[in-house]
């Protein structure tokens, strides 16, 4: 993770990808924790993209592989794709997620974002427990596992319960 700086020490959520397929995108915004002004984060640009349709933006797969994303394997009801590390860095840079506006993913990611905007005690709590996570474990599965409880109790409070997997859309 990062100490939080000006958001020019950020990566722009303004990328090529999403005029890249355009017409299918209904919306696109940043998410995750580099979305949070004033909040450490690892150096990853998160974004989202409302797609009108998910079994239309399977030709997306091709157009991101150009711009050097990687498709992986996601949730249901979701593409995911990643830009591998470049040269020297560790990590990736970009994740990018496509979905239908409303699907379970959109609202989560959304809600769970706002809700840190909106409250600064409860983003510093999370910053908390994400550098603890980071301190004690390098392996990203157990991170993400740590940061689980938090993450749905900020969602329950905004009345989004987190489904188990085979609950959630196809």
């Amino acid at each position: 993770m990062t100490p939080a700086g000006p958001s020019s020490s950020r990566p722009s959520a303004r990328t090529s990808s999403r005029r890249s397929f355009r017409g299918s995108v209904a919306a696109s915004t940043h998410v995750g924790s580099t979305a949070i002004l004033g909040l450490a984060a690892k150096p990853i640009l998160d974004m989202i993209a409302g797609v009108r349709d998910l079994g239309e933006a399977r030709a997306a797969i091709t157009v991101l592989s150009t711009l050097g994303y990687v498709h992986a394997p996601h949730r249901p009801g979701a593409r995911w794709f990643y830009k591998p590390p470049g040269t020297g860095a560790a990590q990736h840079t970009h994740h990018l997620h496509l979905t239908e506006p409303g699907s379970d993913l959109w609202r989560e990611r959304l809600a769970f974002r706002d809700a840190l905007r909106a409250d600064p005690a409860l983003a510093s709590q999370y910053q908390d427990l994400k550098r603890r996570l980071a301190q004690s474990t390098s392996d990203v599965a157990t991170y993400t596992v740590g940061k689980r409880a938090f993450v749905a109790a900020v969602l329950a409070r905004a009345g989004i319960p987190i489904r188990p997997i085979s609950a959630r859309e196809n």
